[in-house]
């Protein structure tokens, strides 16, 4: 879906990319097309976070949409740091994304201990490398964490999976020490990144295929092996895949995102069934509607994603460029 691209920049300065899609079509991209589809991935991202986190208030029940305003958590927060780096330098830089990070954590958005630790220890003056390493008894966190926030990141690098897995393995690191914890990242990166580039293409791929371009990009571990789970999957309720793939109740990325990816695969071009999914099967809802919804939206874009639900979500931050 995907292959090899090349770099320059316009008569403007902007960066230019040449991609090839689908093989054997040659794409240009421009930097603003690249951050558009970033921006789309976010509203998909923060939709599903903040519709995933209304079903956490007592008497909400599944299958009624709850009435706006939705307010948005820690996945969507630190989502939004992930897109301005992009605008800042078309990378992602650990150090300038880590102060970010830390400055902009609001405790009250649903930080979890781990995390929270890591930020707080970054804020004064700890490095990040340091800071991620010390948790978890110096094994690091494999939360889902650095998973929730990477969509975005992916779609930003459509047509270059490789540079999408290595992006993401950077964003990771600065909170998210263990193995699976990046490679948690490194999946649903891989899988917004298809997810574009499908969308270029104009070809939905199959689920299976879908599933086996990001099972080939994520590292050996707990996480490609819940992967490769999923490819014996292909006609179940979500409920059933949650059963065997777990549905983020243990809050780690190997008991995420085999599951989103599942999800994801199975709804591409349909968003309210995609967040609807997550939110049957339960468990972290608003972390797996976040990964989904970003995963989904890269490849619906905006016009995909209903208008009010968009209209529902609590406003993004007014830094965001």
């Amino acid at each position: 879906m995907s292959g090899r691209e090349c770099t320059e920049r316009s008569a403007d300065g902007r960066l230019v990319w040449r991609v090839s899609i689908a093989g054997t079509m040659r794409v240009t991209l421009h930097e603003t097309t690249r951050l558009d589809y970033a921006a789309d991935s976010l509203a998909g991202l923060s939709v599903g976070d903040s519709l995933g986190a209304q079903y956490f208030v007592p008497g909400r029940t599944v299958g009624t949409i709850p009435p706006p305003m939705w307010e948005w958590t820690d996945d969507t927060e630190m989502a939004c740091s992930v897109v301005w780096m992009l605008h800042e330098a078309g990378r992602m830089d650990a150090d300038r994304l880590a102060v970010a990070f830390a400055e902009r954590c609001e405790p009250y958005r649903g930080y979890g201990a781990g995390a929270f630790t890591i930020l707080h220890r970054i804020r004064k003056g700890t490095h990040w490398s340091v800071a991620a390493a010390a948790i978890f008894d110096g094994e690091g966190s494999c939360g889902n964490g650095a998973a929730m926030r990477v969509a975005p990141l992916g779609a930003y690098f459509a047509g270059s999976p490789s540079t999408a897995a290595s992006e993401a393995a950077v964003s990771a690191k600065v909170t998210h020490a263990h193995a699976e914890g990046v490679a948690g990242a490194i999946a649903v990166a891989v899988a917004a990144c298809q997810a574009a580039s499908a969308r270029l293409a104009g070809e939905r791929p199959s689920a299976r295929r879908f599933i086996e371009a990001v099972a080939a990009s994520t590292p050996d571990g707990a996480v490609r092996r819940g992967l490769h789970r999923a490819l014996r999957m292909p006609s179940v309720s979500a409920a059933e895949a949650a059963y065997e793939l777990g549905n983020g109740a243990q809050v780690t990325a190997q008991d995420t995102v085999p599951f989103t990816i599942w999800v994801a695969a199975h709804n591409l071009g349909g968003f309210p069934p995609a967040v609807l999914s997550c939110i049957e099967a339960g468990g972290d809802i608003d972390t797996t509607s976040a990964i989904v919804g970003g995963i989904v939206g890269a490849f619906v874009g905006r016009a995909g994603i209903p208008q009010d639900w968009l209209a529902s979500r609590e406003a993004l931050p007014d830094w965001l460029p």
